[in-house]
């Protein structure tokens, strides 16, 4: 997927947010697409990735789409997981392979455009973005107040 956007800069941190925020937008608008931020809607990120892939999307259309496919991911970790999202250090996009990331209250850094493009990649139920919800520390519970699926806060 690279590090560029399409005007040729990296994303910042402070911009996925929004970017998730115009991607369900679009694609709610024009599909009706059950983009709500719950967990649950991750496994539609799955069926997204599979049919870019097995569509033959290559080059900018699909790295537009994958990188609105992470920051969906990277917002659904932020709003349920209590993360934030961060911009990569050096070392980090190095390792990592993209620009930013969320980092989660426990302080270990996540990856949901590298897992988006992971999906997209190879298809592969490992690779699966609800899995990698599911996958966090101290496992998804169900929260008495709302009924969503959320991980215990850590004290700051």
């Amino acid at each position: 997927m690279g590090h560029a956007d399409q005007d040729g800069r990296a994303p910042y941190a402070t911009e996925m947010r929004g970017r998730a925020a115009a991607f369900v937008a679009h694609a709610t608008a024009r599909n009706r697409l059950p983009l709500d931020y719950s967990v649950n809607s991750l496994r539609l990120v799955d069926v997204l990735a599979d049919g870019l892939r097995k569509g033959g999307a290559e080059g900018e259309r699909a790295h537009r789409t994958l990188c609105a496919l992470g920051a969906y991911v990277g917002e659904v970790l932020v709003r349920h997981a209590g993360g934030c999202w961060v911009d990569f250090d050096a070392e980090q996009r190095a390792y990592f392979g993209h620009p930013v990331g969320v980092r989660m209250p426990d302080g270990r850094h996540w990856n949901p455009l590298g897992r988006v493009t992971n999906r997209f990649t190879t298809g592969s139920p490992e690779d699966s973005a609800h899995t990698f919800y599911l996958t966090l520390h101290g496992r998804a519970r169900r929260s008495w107040r709302d009924g969503a699926t959320r991980l215990p806060a850590l004290p700051h």
